[in-house]
């Protein structure tokens, strides 16, 4: 089984190129997604981040968290090893299932050790601009929050410069799935 390790920052168009890939047939796990369904359903988890943040609900965790690089660390330190975990272990059983390709997404892909699972790592990159216009209108977020979570990340160039293959999150739509379909076919060639 090949992995696709999909990152970029917030806004960038991740989550529409994991779609682009699921309509390809390619299996997605989407990292934010199981880290909720831990934030949810872990009572260990949930236990530490209520005891760390007094709530374990997504906009007072983000409201608290990405203000203060401290408390982003704790929550990190409290899920990613439990996301990286089940992560594992779904890839695992894909793999046991016959899956060809799956993509994992993940937005702090690269400084994670999940990395070393990928077989390539696809970014997702755009212009700063498109990924706050994004961000308004999908999460109601002011310029000055989105600003304050790409602070949080890693710089697009620093993923660009680790990236197997990069794809414009900025282009029409048109274009990216075109981008996306050239680069599933390079690796099922492979």
């Amino acid at each position: 089984m090949k992995v696709i390790g999909l990152t970029g920052n917030i806004g960038c168009g991740k989550s529409t190129v994991a779609a682009m890939l699921r309509d390809a047939g390619v299996a997605t796990v989407d990292a934010d997604a199981v880290a909720r369904e831990i934030r949810h359903n872990d009572a260990d988890a949930r236990a530490a981040i209520q005891q760390r943040f007094g709530t374990y609900e997504a906009s007072e965790l983000a409201r608290v968290v990405f203000a203060d690089a401290d408390a982003l660390a704790d929550l990190e330190a409290i899920l990613h090893p439990r996301v990286r975990g089940a992560i594992r272990a779904r890839l695992s059983e894909l793999a046991e299932g016959g899956e060809e390709i799956v993509a994992v997404e993940v937005i702090k892909l690269l400084e994670s050790p999940l990395a070393d699972a990928c077989d390539q790592i696809w970014v997702v990159r755009c212009d700063e601009a498109d990924a706050i216009a994004r961000l308004a209108a999908s999460r109601g977020m002011s310029e000055e929050a989105a600003r304050r979570r790409l602070a949080n990340q890693s710089s697009q160039d620093e993923k660009v410069a680790a990236a197997d293959v990069v794809l414009d999150g900025s282009a029409p739509m048109d274009e990216t799935r075109r981008q996306v379909e050239l680069a599933l076919a390079a690796l099922r060639a492979s």
